[in-house]
């Protein structure tokens, strides 16, 4: 059966296909090769992608990305493509769709938005309502640094608390906006912000919200 996790995962492999190794990403230094070594070595090499978080990794993890990102692009396209190793954790289904599903959408989503003619994608309402249970888990530890009090809210009234603090500014949004907005995508994210103005402004232009 198919999982969000795995359909994120192929539209992610074909649109770097389609889009080269060269084309721009909202991930700030990173071109296409960069992006999808990224999620190679994450996946495949758990002795490195710690440097993520952990400061003390994070030349270990430089050094393996740039080995990766070296390799044929086509390399890299069929690794996420066809999926993690047996040995690594991401190849249990449930963790896959636990881990997968934000990071696959996100990036695909670095991608498409970063292309001078991308257009909204019209996401169904299992899957948002799928992207919101995760953002309801997540929305703390992403948006700890955020230098307002944030809320999330949905059309129909739902909300989730991010960041306590004041001011305090309410985002308003399908989830699949409000995640690439707590994640750091504010300048393509499509919300509504309410609250104080200046308050608004150092939110669209914190460097700190994300992971």
């Amino acid at each position: 059966m198919s999982t969000f996790a795995k359909r994120e995962r192929l539209l992610l492999a074909d649109l770097l296909e389609t889009c080269g190794p060269d084309a721009p990403t909202l991930c700030e230094g990173w071109r296409t090769r960069d992006l999808a070594a990224h999620v190679v070595v994450r996946e495949r090499r758990p002795d490195a992608a710690g440097g993520t978080l952990i400061k003390q990794l994070a030349s270990r993890l430089d050094k393996v990305m740039d080995e990766y990102a070296a390799k044929p692009y086509e390399e890299l396209i069929h690794l996420i493509r066809t999926g993690p190793p047996r040995f690594s954790p991401f190849a249990l289904k449930q963790l896959d769709e636990a881990a997968n599903t934000v990071e696959f959408y996100v990036h695909t989503e670095d991608v498409r938005r970063a292309q001078p003619d991308w257009t909204p994608r019209a996401l169904d309402p299992v899957f948002q309502d799928a992207l919101w249970s995760r953002l309801e888990r997540t929305a703390r530890l992403v948006s700890r640094s955020s230098p307002t009090g944030l809320v999330l809210r949905r059309p129909d009234g739902r909300t989730a608390v991010a960041h306590r603090g004041t001011p305090v500014v309410t985002a308003t949004a399908d989830p699949s906006e409000l995640l690439m907005f707590v994640f750091g995508r504010q300048s393509t994210a499509q919300v509504d912000l309410e609250g104080d103005k200046e308050a608004i402004e150092k939110l669209r232009s914190d460097k700190q919200l994300g992971i």
